[in-house]
This record gives C-alpha cells, sequence and structure tokens, in this order.
C-alpha cells in the first residue's frame, strides 16, 4: 500500500470510490502549502468511518474532489474519557484542547468557576483544535466540545457511578480518610 504523508479530516461519508468534495481551505492547503496535484495520496478521517486513503482527482484554488480508494484503519470507539478544565487565556486554553485530543479524551467539557478568566469559549474555535489536533496525532476520534458551563451545574447532573479524577494544584485539598482496611502501613524504627 502507498504510504501518505497528508492526513485530512473530512466532514463526509468515506468509502471505497467515494468522492469527497474538498473546502477552499484545504484545497489551499493541499495545493500551495503541501505543494500536491491529482493524483497524490491523502489519508482522510472524519471520526466514525476510520481512516481511507484517498487520491486527489481535481484541485484548484477554490476546491478540489478527493477519491477514497481502500480503507488503511478501521474506526475505534473513544475511550469514555472527558476533560472538564476552567478555560483560561486564549492560546493556553487552544493548547488544552490539543492535548486532550492527543491524550485520547473523549468528551472536552469547559467549565466555569469562580476564578475562571475567560467568560466565553468559542466551540467552533475548539472544534478546528480537535480536528486539527486530531490530524496532526494520527486519532481517529474527533472528541466532543461541550457548551461552557457553570461547574456547579455540570456537577449537579453527574452520574454517581462515574468517577472523578481532580488535580488540586493548591494542595488545600482535605487529608484522605482512611479506613482500617485502608490505612497505610507503618515503617517502626
Amino acid at each position: 500500500m502507498e504510504h501518505a504523508k497528508i492526513r485530512l479530516c473530512v466532514d463526509h461519508p468515506l468509502g471505497a470510490g467515494q468522492s469527497l468534495p474538498l473546502s477552499e481551505a484545504q484545497a489551499h492547503y493541499l495545493s500551495g502549502v503541501m505543494r500536491q496535484g491529482a493524483g497524490a495520496p491523502v489519508l482522510v478521517f472524519n471520526g466514525q468511518d476510520g481512516e481511507w486513503l484517498a487520491r486527489i482527482e481535481t484541485l484548484t484554488r477554490r476546491g478540489g474532489v478527493l477519491s477514497c480508494q481502500q480503507q488503511t484503519r478501521a474506526q475505534t470507539v473513544p475511550p469514555d474519557l472527558w476533560l472538564l478544565f476552567a478555560p483560561v487565556k486564549k492560546a493556553r486554553t487552544d493548547f488544552i484542547v490539543e492535548k486532550a485530543v492527543e491524550l485520547g479524551a473523549g468528551r472536552i467539557v469547559p467549565v466555569q468557576t469562580d476564578f475562571t478568566n475567560a467568560e466565553r469559549l468559542r466551540q467552533d474555535k475548539a472544534a478546528a483544535h480537535v480536528r486539527e489536533a486530531a490530524e496532526q496525532c494520527q486519532a481517529l476520534c474527533l472528541p466532543e466540545v461541550a457548551d461552557l458551563t457553570p461547574l456547579p451545574r455540570v456537577l449537579a447532573g453527574w452520574d454517581p457511578a462515574r468517577p472523578i479524577l481532580w488535580a488540586d494544584e493548591g494542595g488545600a485539598g482535605r487529608p484522605a480518610r482512611h479506613t482500617a482496611s485502608n490505612r497505610p502501613n507503618r515503617v517502626s524504627r
């Protein structure tokens, strides 16, 4: 099988022989940035149908068409791992979203806390960062980016069977409670 170095996330169903129209931005990326032309191989994925080898059929400055050839990887099920985070300044929030994709988060949930720096989160921008990160890190899954929601509201509707792990960066959390069965071992001197 021929190896393609370029990966694109597309918004269309994938299958053998399927034609995929390119957006103006994707056409510009392939022709102007990556210097590709008709016949060049491209890997495509959509978060649902796995990854496919496609060929550039036509390419202009304003668009183009890819043709799916064969599946290179089957779709995987994303882990049931959610990242809840309080958005910070723009560049840092973008970084958090990118790393969540790279680490395999299944859902990204921005929460509003008492100390959140950002008043809002642009979901369209966060979704674009999800797509770009998935293209670059070879991910097949595209985690959903939820609306910015106050943390108390998220916790009020939380499934008690879903565990929560959190980072208490201030170290101000309560000490862990120990029962007779999970007390730490004492070392005698």
